[in-house]
């Protein structure tokens, strides 16, 4: 193996890390929404938990974020919570640096 092929594969396997923790990231943010949102929604205990499993399926469906925040907004709507989308993209990314903070820190 040359070093070309060396340094080449090293650089795969951090982009195979790093797309990992994305992916870990953005399943912790919506967790952690899920939870916010339940508690906004006056969901405790183990309904809340899975109801952050809701929300967390909701980036499955083929929408990514929008699926995520359509499922919220609804929700909130279906319970006259006033929380606006501009309001929720903002909880989303402040949610998201936390996810992050807790993935790198092996939380």
């Amino acid at each position: 193996m040359t070093t070309f092929d060396k340094r080449e594969e090293g650089f795969e396997k951090k982009f195979a890390i790093d797309e990992e923790q994305k992916f870990k990231a953005g399943a912790r943010r919506n967790k952690l929404l899920g939870l916010w949102a339940a508690d906004r929604l006056g969901i405790t205990g183990d309904a809340a938990a899975a109801y952050a499993k809701e929300v967390i399926s909701a980036e499955f469906d083929g929408t990514g974020d929008t699926g995520v925040i359509r499922k919220v907004m609804r929700d909130f709507g279906a319970k006259s919570v006033v929380v606006g989308e501009a309001e929720l993209r903002a909880k989303m990314a402040e949610l998201m640096a936390e996810a992050i903070a807790q993935v790198k820190a092996g939380v």
